[in-house]
């Protein structure tokens, strides 16, 4: 049968004997800096290896004390199942309380319980210490976990122990399939360091995927391009390493001190940095207060540490015990995935309050209390592939997006078939962009561009009351971070629900137009009987805004709305004639141009009875409705040949 590779980890007080254990375990002492050996507790991360049945561990001991939490928390990430440890001379203690916590909100699931030390007390106590050891991890996930009496001293229980651990193992591999190698690599880096003649050196626990010899990664963040060059898994030299193992990679392409804890080596495009996660925020009930709105803390995801501004999206405050929806704002970029779990502690005292899940890995900032995207939300956080998949397309926004991203947003191994079902159901909408691009957006993404529009045009129209419609090229200029052909599929879209109406001049929101007191409905009247009678030698816009004596301001607004009825027609910037003038033009000119000799401008002036002043826009703007066609001096009837 095949070896099932798994990460096992230590919790529990400081000076409980875990260092111990895990030596009477393996023969290794994790304890490798010099300052440990001599002080006699845990510092920093340890590693050690126990091949226990069909299972391959690789341990992780972490320290106790309460100064070294943040490493004790660099180490758990990627803890597959937890020994936590108690003294039999000391019963519980705060960190033991503390790291029960972390594996909970780390989201473990299986682990077992070591009490240590058992040579150093009477029989008779240790049922009691094993009675309050019940108490504390009553209704978290080691309330069933079997309670192991060990020695390192003498060996007692350590068989049992073993055996315990196979069981735990069996237990994740059954509810998980933790030991499944597939997906993108990914390894969250906790130590980095050189070697003469090699160079970089990374280590960390692998969360995903495979990672070979030759193979071409990035460190994120920083998209730091680099090459294996060399694997080793506990010490022995590898052609691969894959998920559930420690490993040590000798990288090509960067120098150590590029690099630290909190970067994470990846396959090329599963990562994308971020300073904002969306998350499923739980407070601890041992948090001494309620968190509160804006409230800054210390964020601990993957090998990472970080400052953060939480944004609570559905409450106020989360009370001790309760969980919400929010968003944290980091103080630089980190590397998530769906349903990441995480850890916050407080900024001081320095004290775990909480943690959780991520939910979006990265995306906009959500406006607090927003039904659609805490409905959005809550669908990340079903057991149903197809409804997380949908979410995390709609907090992909307008950004570009690939069936592939669904591995990092909504955890979906089996991409093309949900990408398939999404587009079936028309959850996913494909816009053409290009010969070459397709964005790809949810279709409540694309709702709610056309609600922005809808603001936009109806803000223009109570700014422009007298205007019937608004110009194409302003609703262009206020939506240019667009590309132009998803606005003009947005706005096809609302013309098929018949929100709006469009046509050469403009765009107008249905239900809005001009509204005209009585004195302008009159003078509308008389600006369009003014250009009935001046025929082709119109007045200016200015002139006759001059000559008004009434509503003087409202003349340009009029005119363009009488231009947008189609009483007048545009020839130039502040040039009109009357609709049923220029039909008469028209006609004069085809009659004129029949004979398919062309007339030149001075022939067309003196046929229309007109100067050059006129003439000239005239013509133009003939030419450039297809009206005429200019071939040197003379213009031709545009549907025949010259």
């Amino acid at each position: 049968m095949t070896t099932i590779d798994l990460i096992l980890g230590t919790a529990g007080h400081i000076d409980h004997g875990k260092t111990a254990l895990i030596n009477a375990l393996t023969g290794v002492n994790t304890d490798r800096l010099p300052e440990e050996k001599r002080r006699g507790i845990t510092i920093d991360l340890g590693f050690a290896e126990l091949c226990v049945g069909d299972y391959r561990m690789g341990i992780v001991d972490v320290p106790g004390h309460e100064r070294f939490v943040r490493n004790m928390l660099a180490g758990a990430t990627g803890m597959d199942l937890a020994m936590l440890v108690v003294a039999a001379d000391d019963s519980i203690k705060p960190q033991t309380r503390e790291h029960l916590d972390i594996l909970r909100l780390l989201n473990l699931r299986a682990g077992v319980i070591a009490v240590t030390k058992c040579d150093l007390v009477d029989a008779d106590w240790i049922p009691l210490v094993e009675e309050e050891i019940r108490e504390l991890v009553d209704g978290t996930f080691l309330a069933d976990a079997p309670i192991i009496r060990t020695s390192a001293v003498t060996g007692q229980g350590i068989e049992s122990l073993r055996a315990a651990l196979v069981a735990a193992a069996g237990a994740v591999r059954a509810r998980s399939g933790a030991a499944a190698p597939g997906g993108p690599f990914r390894l969250a880096i906790d130590r980095t360091f050189t070697i003469a003649g090699h160079g970089t050196v990374v280590t960390g626990s692998v969360s995903s995927g495979t990672a070979r010899v030759g193979d071409e990664l990035l460190i994120e963040p920083g998209e730091l391009k680099v090459r294996v060059r060399g694997l080793q898994n506990h010490d022995r030299a590898a052609d691969e390493v894959h998920r559930g193992q420690r490993a040590a990679i000798n990288l090509v392409g960067v120098h150590h001190q590029q690099i630290k804890r909190g970067h994470e080596l990846a396959t090329p495009g599963h990562l994308r940095p971020s300073r904002l996660l969306t998350v499923c925020l739980q407070a601890v009930p041992s948090a001494p207060r309620p968190l509160k709105h804006r409230a800054r803390v210390r964020l601990h995801v993957g090998t990472a540490q970080l400052l953060a501004v939480v944004s609570l999206l559905d409450c106020d405050q989360l009370t001790p015990g309760d969980s919400a929806m929010a968003q944290l704002f980091l103080s630089d970029a980190a590397v998530t995935t769906w349903n990441q779990p995480f850890v916050i502690r407080s900024e001081s005292p320095v004290q775990t309050i909480g943690g959780g899940q991520v939910l979006v890995p990265s995306g906009r900032k959500i406006r607090r209390h927003d039904p659609i995207a805490l409905a959005h939300l809550a669908q990340l956080t079903t057991t149903d592939v197809a409804a997380r998949a949908s979410a995390a397309l709609f907090f992909a926004g307008l950004d570009p997006w690939r069936p592939a991203d669904l591995s990092r947003t909504a955890g979906v191994q089996a991409v093309e078939p949900i990408y398939q079902q999404l587009k079936e159901e028309q959850v996913l909408i494909e816009v053409p962009i290009s010969p070459t691009r397709t964005l790809k957006v949810h279709r409540d993404v694309l709702r709610e561009l056309c609600d922005r529009i809808e603001k936009m045009l109806a803000a223009m129209h109570q700014h422009n009351p007298l205007r019937s419609s608004i110009e194409l090229s302003a609703v262009r200029q206020a939506f240019n971070y667009l590309d132009g052909p998803l606005l003009n599929h947005a706005l096809s879209v609302m013309r098929k629900e018949a929100r709006i109406r469009m046509s050469e001049r403009g765009v107008t929101l249905a239900g809005h137009g001009p509204k005209l007191s009585q004195n302008e409905r009159k003078l509308l009247s008389q600006l369009i009987d003014t250009y009935r009678t001046a025929g082709l030698q119109t007045p200016s816009v200015k002139q006759i805004q001059q000559e008004t004596t009434k509503n003087q301001n409202a003349v340009p607004q009029l005119i363009a709305l009488a231009a947008a009825d189609g009483a007048l027609v545009e020839i130039a910037p502040g040039f009109y004639l009357h609709a049923d003038v220029d039909q008469r033009l028209r006609a004069t000119l085809t009659e004129h141009l029949e004979s398919g000799n062309g007339l030149t401008l001075s022939e067309i002036r003196e046929v229309l009875h007109t100067t050059r002043k006129y003439a000239v826009p005239y013509c133009e703007y003939l030419d450039q409705h297809g009206f005429t066609r200019r071939a040197g001096d003379l213009r031709f009837l545009a549907d025949r040949h010259a």
